[in-house]
């Protein structure tokens, strides 16, 4: 019997880089959720920070919060997430 996937939040406003890292990710036994904007992403993290294992950002987002925000606050609510930008 297999554990339970470990999820990683992906966020990337560039649907091809978006689709090639959720593809390599889910080859390698990942699953993913998506979020295409800082704000999304920190609503994400916000409902539930611990569910995530680890956290892969663009820098530059549309919108008013940025990768390196995302990744901030996502420590802020979790130390122990691995944060990738």
């Amino acid at each position: 019997m297999q554990g339970a996937a470990v999820l990683i939040l992906v966020v990337e406003d560039d649907q091809l880089v978006r689709d090639l890292v959720t593809d390599a990710l889910s080859d390698g036994g990942f699953t993913t959720e998506v979020s295409v904007s800082g704000e999304d992403a920190v609503k994400l993290l916000l409902s539930d920070a611990t569910k995530y294992r680890a956290l892969i950002t663009d820098i530059n987002l549309f919108g008013t919060v940025d990768g390196w925000q995302v990744g901030h606050r996502a420590r802020e609510l979790n130390p122990d997430i691995p944060v990738i930008t």
